[in-house]
């Protein structure tokens, strides 16, 4: 790209949740609340895969979150495809696909119904939405499934239907959070090639994951957040600087000062 664009755009996001009693036991803790989240700013690009790499626990799913209008931050702001998500929630949720391995779809009903029901809840036209399942469905192979219950469904299928979903709408900007987490390798394979093809198509794409080897075959530039900060941005090729999974254990001992 000759120019930059940006798609998303986060200014000091920041984000604190009260623990309950039973998660202070179970992790041992006196303290009433954390900070998942805390000033985290960055950048992505119009046409690119960005990447947050991170260890579990580190912000990553409340950044996407956030900036998918899910919760709102406790202070600071961003905005996707130029849209606020604390002023304009609507207009960012009109922009974008987010898709999560956490979906949740009630097991009575069909792909086929789901695919109609999210497609005219976005106000996509009927021949549009009957021409994108045809497409879609037999991309991923749903079409065969498309009238079995989603309870019916191999965890592998589940997510692609939960896929096929979340870009019913054909949205400039996807959004996902750990694609791959819980795929075999086949389903992962097919999962990551779309990534890319969504990219060539001119998509912009945001994806957190802890798997340094997806950041590489994917990923244009990456954010490595610890504790809920950003620890280090930029190409992959500045980040990784020649070894990605090295790099990040530098970075991180010398945020944290211990060794992993």
């Amino acid at each position: 790209m000759s120019e930059l664009e940006e798609i998303v755009r986060a200014e000091g996001l920041k984000k604190t949740f009260t623990l309950s009693r039973k998660q202070q036991k179970i992790e041992k803790t006196g303290e009433k609340s954390r900070i998942a989240v805390n000033g985290l700013s960055f950048s992505a690009y119009r046409g690119e895969i960005y990447g947050l790499l991170g260890p579990n626990g580190a912000g990553k799913t409340t950044t996407l979150r956030m900036l998918s209008t899910l919760i709102r931050p406790d202070a600071g702001d961003a905005t996707v495809n130029g849209f606020s998500v604390v002023k304009q929630p609507e207009k960012v949720r009109d922009s974008i696909g987010f898709m999560t391995s956490e979906l949740k779809l009630e097991g009575f009903f069909t792909p086929d119904y789901l695919f109609d029901f999210f497609g005219a809840m976005h106000g996509v036209g009927k021949d549009a939405l009957a021409q994108r399942k045809r497409e879609l469905f037999s991309r991923f192979g749903i079409d065969r499934f498309a009238q079995v219950q989603v309870k019916n469904l191999s965890t592998g299928m589940l997510q692609k239907v939960s896929l096929v979903i979340s870009i019913v709408h054909d949205p400039a900007v996807v959004i996902f959070d750990e694609p791959t987490n819980g795929l075999d390798v086949l389903t992962a394979k097919v999962v990551t090639d779309f990534l890319l093809e969504l990219k060539e198509m001119g998509k912009s794409i945001l994806l957190s994951t802890h798997i340094f080897s997806l950041v590489e075959k994917l990923c244009d530039r990456v954010g490595v957040i610890i504790d809920g900060k950003m620890a280090r941005e930029g190409t992959l090729a500045e980040v990784a600087n020649g070894d990605l999974e090295k790099s990040f254990f530098e970075i991180y001992h010398e945020i944290k000062g211990e060794f992993v």
